[in-house]
């Protein structure tokens, strides 16, 4: 991303009204934003952070309800002030179907509200057989911890995205947009593009709308607000808050440059290196900290590429557990209940199992970590354990869950004494949770033209309403 700033007139204001589309925009701060002059509303609207179901199955993690709130208060005051609407990763995943979710939602709050905007919608689903000619051509390469990339895995996934920058954004402001909903996008891009479309220097667009991206995460206070305003300017930018209640300081500025990112210093998008190394962090008042020194590296041009598809089915259950007796060797039972469930299924089910697997997780003890505490940890008072079996068919692992249900019920921690009777949350105990949703790929495409991989389609109400 090379911009010309000799014809940069700034500064550039974009409000990023909250973190993701749906999670709350404020009104005050709205009505706060517009009255500073911002020139755009820039939000992303989505994340791989809640999983890979939402890209395979082409739903959003929010509610309607929720995004279309939002929309309804962004899509007003973006008319009423005449400034552009940009939203990025539409419908949490940014596929076909999450973009075309969030396009109805937009055209039904514009016909409640009686708005006629032109809207540009960008897709960014790509083709399978297209993405085989590309990798054999030795366009897509490997990130790690994943090696070459082959026909079944693209095969495999039920949808795949090329996550875009800045680019189709600024195409699409200079088309003349007055909302523009994207596809899958890196957050920063959705917010930058405005600014650069402006001519503003690439370093400090790309640094302030990595710091913004999640609205007021960049805030001492984050729960006191939704949104942030950024302000571009040739020298470098500033970070405010729209609420008394909540200010900026250098650290809570700075420190958002580790989000969802391992190196503090550096951060790769689309066409570029984003290098904050010298960057000076200056508090100017106490809603404001300026920045200045962050500098763009141009690079050769890739997308990333998101893949999701279904992989094998799992059955639950989960039981309750206050036995003191089996709290205080909680690993020992783990493992010996664990043995004894892998046997109860080969012994029952036999080789028609496949290649099955059984986990425990033992909430209350180490169920997120996975690793055994500490020798002395204190006993917990009480765990809840929770069964998960993984086969090829959804009726193998709930056979596998059923010839387990006993032993899972009634396993002491020691053989020669009565049964305990554990305690079952549900009834029946068993659940079926349907496919594992996995990311299958984690590659990016070399493309020699950052429209290459972008579908735009043009929804024009002012042209349907006439």
């Amino acid at each position: 991303m090379r911009t010309d700033t000799t014809t940069f007139d700034g500064p550039v204001r974009i409000f990023v009204p909250t973190g993701s589309l749906g999670a709350g925009a404020r009104e005050e701060e709205i009505r706060e934003a517009i009255a500073r002059g911002a020139h755009a509303i820039a939000t992303d609207a989505g994340s791989t952070d809640s999983g890979a179901a939402y890209l395979a199955l082409g739903i959003s993690k929010n509610n309607r309800g929720s995004v279309k709130r939002d929309l309804s208060l962004l899509m007003k005051a973006a008319a009423e002030a005449r400034i552009p609407l940009i939203v990025g990763s539409s419908g949490q995943a940014g596929g076909d179907a999450n973009v075309d979710w969030t396009k109805e939602i937009a055209i039904e709050v514009a016909a409640e509200l009686n708005l006629t905007p032109r809207i540009a919608v960008l897709y960014c689903e790509q083709d399978k057989a297209s993405l085989k000619t590309q990798n054999a051509a030795g366009k897509i390469r490997a990130l790690p911890p994943l090696g070459d990339l082959d026909d079944a895995t693209i095969d495999a996934c039920d949808h795949i995205v090329a996550v875009m920058g800045a680019e189709p954004y600024i195409e699409a402001l200079k088309a003349g947009a007055d909302i523009i909903l994207g596809g899958r996008t890196t957050d920063t891009a959705v917010l930058a593009s405005y600014a650069l479309m402006k001519g503003a220097p690439a370093g400090a667009s790309w640094h302030a709308a990595k710091v913004a991206e999640c609205g007021a995460q960049c805030t001492v206070n984050p729960t006191a607000a939704a949104g942030v305003l950024i302000c571009i300017d040739k020298e470098g930018f500033e970070v405010q808050t729209l609420v008394p209640a909540n200010h900026c300081d250098p650290h809570s500025v700075s420190a958002h440059m580790l989000y969802e990112n391992s190196n503090p210093f550096l951060l790769t998008e689309p066409g570029g290196v984003l290098d904050v190394t010298d960057a000076d962090y200056e508090s100017i008042d106490e809603r404001r900290v300026r920045v200045t020194g962050s500098v763009w590296r141009p690079q050769p041009y890739t997308l990333k590429l998101e893949g999701a598809g279904r992989g094998r089915y799992q059955t639950l259950m989960l039981i309750g557990i206050q036995d003191p007796n089996i709290l205080a060797r909680v690993d020992e039972f783990h493992d010996k209940m664990l043995a004894a469930l892998y046997e109860r299924t080969h012994k029952t089910i036999g080789p028609a199992a496949g290649d099955f697997h059984i986990s425990l997780r033992m909430y209350g003890w180490n169920a997120v970590s996975g690793d055994k505490p500490p020798r002395g940890t204190a006993a917990p008072r009480e765990i809840g354990v929770l069964f998960v079996a993984t086969a090829d068919t959804q009726e193998m692992a709930t056979q596998i869950a059923k010839a387990c249900n006993p032993y899972f019920f009634h396993f002491p921690i020691d053989l020669a004494k009565e049964l305990p009777s554990h305690g079952f949350a549900f009834s029946p105990a068993d659940i079926e949770r349907g496919p594992v949703y996995e990311f299958k790929l984690n590659h990016v495409v070399e493309v020699d033209d950052p429209m290459k991989l972008v579908r735009t389609q043009w929804v024009d109400l002012r042209q349907e309403r006439k």
